[in-house]
C-alpha cells in the first residue's frame, strides 16, 4: 500500500499589488486590500476597475510533487535571470522584462501595454514632424529625445546639514517622448520611452533587442508589429546618437566632454549612406535596400541579386513574384559595434521581416567601421 502527506497551504492575498514600473498590472490592481474584510465592497477601486488579484484558495500536493515542482521553478527562475542578464538592460527595463515575464497569460501583457498606452504622456505638434516618425511601422509613431544632466553619487547625506560626504558626478543621460496613433504600438513606444529614458547614449547602444522575446510580449505582436517595434529601438538608439553629437558640437556637458566631442569627430569621418538607386521590376531588392539604410544608417553597403545562378530554385514568393531569390549583402555600420556575427544576423533578419519569408536566402557580411 502507498502513503501520502497531503499537504494544504491556503494562498492569501498580497499586501500589495503586482506592479510593472510602477503601474498596477493592467491598470486593475486595488491600491490597497484590507484582508479578512467579508465586504468587498469597500475595497472596489475606481469605476470600472476590479481587483487583479485571485481569490484566496486551497492548493492539494503531495509532499514529492512539492519538492520537485519547487527544484523546476528555481532552476527555471535562475536561467531566465542569466538569460535577461546577457542582454545588457537598463535597471528598469530589465525590472520591467522580468515582470512581464512573470505574467502567466498574453491576454495580461497584452491589457498591461495597452495601460502603459493610456499613461504615456501627450507630445505637442513640435515632436510630431517628419524627422521623428518611426519607418516601417504599421501605425504612425513619433519619437523625439533631449540630453540632460543627471547627478550620480553624493547628496545622500540623512544628517540634514547639506554637506555631502562625497563629491556628486554629473553624467549626461537621454530622455525620450514620443507618440503613437496605435494603442497596441503606443504602448510598445512607452515601454521602450520608460525603459530608456535616463541611461546614458552608450548604455542604449548596448540593449538588445532579443529582450521583446524574454519579456514574452513578442508572442502578442504580428511579424509587422515585431517588425515596428525593432525600427522603433533602432531610431531611438540612433537619436540618442545624434543628441549626444549634437551638444558636444556645442560644447555641451559639464562632465565627459572629451567624449562627445571624440564621438562628433569619429561621426565626421564617416559618410553615413541616405540613399540608393531603385531598380525597376526588383520589389525585393529596393525593399531590402531602403529597410537597411533607414534604420542602420550604414557607411557602406552593398546588395547583389544572385537569383539568376539559381534558377532551379523557384518556389519562394520572391522568385514567383520578381524572379528575385538569392541575395549576397555586405553592409558596415555602427550598429553592429559589440555584436557577435550571429546577432547581426539575426537583427539584419529582424528588421527585414516579411522580406525574408520571400526569398530562399540571403548571404550576410556584417561588419562595424573599425573593423573595416
Amino acid at each position: 500500500s502507498y502513503s501520502y502527506n497531503i499537504i494544504t497551504t491556503t494562498m492569501k492575498r498580497p499586501s500589495k499589488p503586482l506592479l510593472i514600473a510602477g503601474i498596477p498590472i493592467a491598470g486593475l490592481a486595488l491600491a490597497s486590500y484590507n484582508g479578512g474584510n467579508s465586504s468587498r465592497s469597500s475595497d472596489s477601486g475606481p469605476s470600472g476597475f476590479v481587483s487583479a488579484w485571485s481569490p484566496a484558495r486551497t492548493i492539494r500536493t503531495t509532499s514529492s510533487s512539492r519538492s520537485s515542482s519547487v527544484l523546476l521553478s528555481a532552476t527555471t527562475i535562475k536561467e531566465d535571470e542569466e538569460e535577461v542578464v546577457d542582454l545588457h538592460l537598463t535597471p528598469q527595463l530589465e525590472m520591467m522584462v522580468n515582470a512581464f515575464s512573470s505574467i502567466p497569460d498574453e491576454k495580461t501583457r497584452h491589457k498591461q501595454l495597452l495601460y502603459m498606452a493610456s499613461k504615456l504622456p501627450s507630445v505637442t505638434d513640435e515632436v510630431r514632424i517628419p524627422q521623428n516618425k518611426v519607418p516601417g511601422c504599421l501605425s504612425t509613431v513619433h519619437v523625439d529625445c533631449t540630453l540632460e544632466p543627471k547627478q550620480d553619487g553624493g547628496g545622500n547625506n540623512d544628517s540634514g546639514d547639506g554637506d555631502n560626504n562625497e563629491e556628486s558626478k554629473t553624467t549626461m543621460v537621454v530622455n525620450y517622448t514620443g507618440d503613437s496613433d496605435g494603442l497596441l504600438t503606443k504602448g510598445l513606444l512607452a515601454l521602450l520611452i520608460r525603459g530608456l529614458s535616463g541611461s546614458t547614449p552608450q548604455q542604449i547602444q548596448q540593449i538588445d533587442p532579443q529582450f521583446i522575446q524574454a519579456a514574452k510580449i513578442s508572442q502578442t505582436l504580428t511579424p509587422g508589429r515585431n517588425n515596428g517595434f525593432l525600427n522603433m529601438l533602432a531610431v531611438m538608439k540612433k537619436k540618442a546618437l545624434d543628441v549626444e553629437a549634437a551638444s558636444a558640437s556645442l560644447g555641451g556637458g559639464e562632465d565627459g566632454g572629451d567624449d562627445a566631442v571624440d564621438a562628433v569627430e569619429e561621426e565626421e569621418t564617416l559618410d553615413i549612406i541616405t540613399s540608393f538607386q531603385e531598380m525597376d521590376n526588383k520589389p525585393m531588392y529596393n525593399t531590402i535596400m531602403s529597410t537597411l539604410i533607414t534604420i542602420l544608417k550604414p557607411t557602406s553597403i552593398s546588395l547583389t541579386d544572385n537569383s539568376s545562378q539559381h534558377a532551379g530554385h523557384a518556389g519562394s514568393k520572391g522568385w514567383e513574384e520578381s524572379g528575385e531569390s538569392h541575395f549576397a549583402l555586405v553592409i558596415v555600420a555602427e550598429a553592429f559595434e559589440g555584436l557577435s556575427l550571429v546577432k547581426r544576423h539575426q537583427l539584419i533578419y529582424m528588421l527585414l521581416g516579411e522580406s525574408m519569408e520571400k526569398i530562399h536566402a540571403l548571404e550576410i557580411r556584417a561588419k562595424s567601421p573599425n573593423e573595416v
